[in-house]
């Protein structure tokens, strides 16, 4: 099994998706450990002295002013881990919170929270025997970082509280960390605090929204391509020189990627046949447009999520001059931000596709194809109704497009008095990713379709290996009415899984 070394110097999101997806084992580096060790050190000298230190000897938030003496501390540590787990509603997802816990496993192995090295270890430790802490989708403001959702972890590692063991059964924690021989840590100074006090909930959904945006963007190209084929519309518009002299990066990627689909094909040109059509709808001419800009977006997300990747988020921190200091870096704005730009773009990607699948199965629009791609119209109604779950979901994109960044909810008697609402826009995120993949699905089963009731006409070799591979993995093609709702299922995991992707790809070699 693959394993990720965690060192002092942040994670990649390759690592994230590796833990978080594909199981992967941790190990702490011989660096992590002395980092660990060294924190520690000062954290404990600090204790050892009268004057109150925050997060040490002190209480937390809107308590902080009161000096806590040393036969009360693990009370302490462990009083905070308790009351701040308090999440309500459905559980989250494993991928998330198994990406919550190595996140935050990557601050503790920086050496600025204090954290001692068994601690880390035992992170380490559950994260390799499966156990997934039980963490609620309500009690994050994503400032100071993810509390509730980190204090459900924290309580796990401390064997108190319900956890999910690896064959899916949610047990009390404590029995689980036994049967992998698993000893609970007790918490000293800093520790309850250090361990629950980040932003990892909000960044690893990023990253994981980032991965899986990443291969829809290159899916709606090859779905945008097909509907273009279906509607005999024109590839002129995807030329690099037209681009070029507009030259925003993910436009010209977006182009170039309809372009390589769509060449060799019989489909595209013909509307200068048909004479009111001078030129295609916006919905065709301008996907590059919308899809680029998406791509662009995508990119400064990404830039935001490395940046995050490679920080040491927690307060108060351990500076290498000994100093353990306060700090406002917790705050979740860098990574609230982009989480919902990313879901208006998702809106717009989903929005765009709606309309040329609209396209398609409107007789007025199609240049000759039946009325809903029907088999024998009015007899079979075709795919009319595919196309209103499309809308539905698409309607629930723009809803989740409403920014909760722009949100704040006072917090802590007001000393936590401007929260981000991250792990909010972080959620609704999954949510909009989760549905563009349908709505892509859906113009993907109404585009090939389309493509295949020009008889005559020989559509692309990349689009001839997506419908084969389509047709494949058990999506129908033309014919009377039936059962619609298994071939779309069909068609959101060939989606899901990549296989639209790999498919155009035997053909295009690797899409931008």
């Amino acid at each position: 099994m693959h394993t990720v070394v965690v060192g002092t110097s942040g994670v990649t999101a390759s690592d994230v998706l590796a833990v978080a997806r594909a199981g992967a084992r941790v190990e702490l580096s011989a660096e992590a450990v002395t980092a660990l060790a060294a924190a520690r050190g000062i954290v404990d000298a600090l204790a050892a002295k009268p004057e109150p230190v925050y997060g040490v000897s002190t209480g937390f938030g809107a308590l902080a002013t009161r000096h806590i003496s040393q036969e009360l501390r693990a009370q302490l540590q462990r009083n905070i881990v308790r009351s701040h787990a308090a999440g309500m509603g459905p559980r989250v997802e494993r991928e998330v919170v198994r990406a919550l816990m190595f996140l935050r496993l990557k601050t503790v192995c920086s050496g600025h929270t204090g954290v001692r090295p068994e601690v880390a270890q035992t992170m380490a430790d559950v994260l390799n025997a499966g156990i997934t802490p039980v963490v609620h989708e309500y009690g994050s403001l994503g400032c100071s970082g993810d509390l509730a959702p980190l204090s459900h972890c924290a309580l796990t590692l401390m064997g108190e509280g319900d956890a999910e063991g690896p064959d899916g059964a949610v047990r009390p924690a404590g029995e689980l960390l036994a049967e992998n021989g698993i000893a609970p840590v007790e918490l000293r100074e800093k520790e309850g605090l250090a361990l629950l006090n980040g932003t990892d909930g909000m960044l690893g959904m990023l990253v994981m929204a980032l991965a899986d945006l990443d291969t829809l963007y290159k899916s709606a190209d090859i779905t945008a391509a097909l509907s273009l084929e279906g509607l005999l519309g024109t590839d002129k518009v995807l030329a690099p020189e037209l681009h070029a002299i507009r030259p925003h990066p993910g436009q010209g990627a977006s182009a170039a990627n309809m372009l390589a689909v769509l060449k060799g094909s019989e489909l595209t040109g013909h509307h200068q046949d048909d004479a009111p059509r001078v030129q295609d709808a916006y919905s065709v001419r301008c996907a590059p447009q919308v899809a680029g800009a998406g791509r662009d977006t995508l990119a400064h997300a990404r830039t935001v999520a490395e940046r995050e990747l490679a920080s040491a988020v927690d307060n108060p921190v351990v500076l290498p001059d000994g100093r353990v200091e306060s700090n406002g870096n917790f705050h979740g704005a860098p990574v609230a931000y982009v989480l919902d730009f990313l879901a208006i773009a998702a809106a717009d990607l989903a929005s765009i596709a709606e309309r040329r699948t609209d396209r398609l199965l409107d007789k007025n629009r199609s240049h000759g194809l039946p009325p809903f791609l029907a088999d024998d119209p009015g007899v079979d109604s075709g795919l009319m109704i595919a196309q209103y779950t499309q809308a539905a979901l698409v309607s629930e994109m723009k809803r989740l497009a409403v920014p909760a960044s722009a949100d704040s909810i006072p917090s802590s008697a007001m000393q936590e008095d401007h929260v981000s609402m991250g792990w909010s826009a972080a959620r609704k995120l999954r949510t909009a990713v989760d549905n563009l993949t349908r709505v892509i699905a859906i113009e993907l089963y109404a585009a090939t379709r389309a493509v295949e009731l020009r008889a005559g006409l020989t559509p692309a070799p990349a689009s001839r290996a997506v419908i084969d591979a389509v047709r494949k993995a058990g999506v129908e093609g033309p014919g009377p009415d039936r059962f619609l709702s298994p071939d779309l299922a069909a068609a959101d995991a060939f989606v899901r899984a990549g296989k639209l992707v790999a498919a155009a790809q035997t053909v295009t070699g690797p899409l931008q």
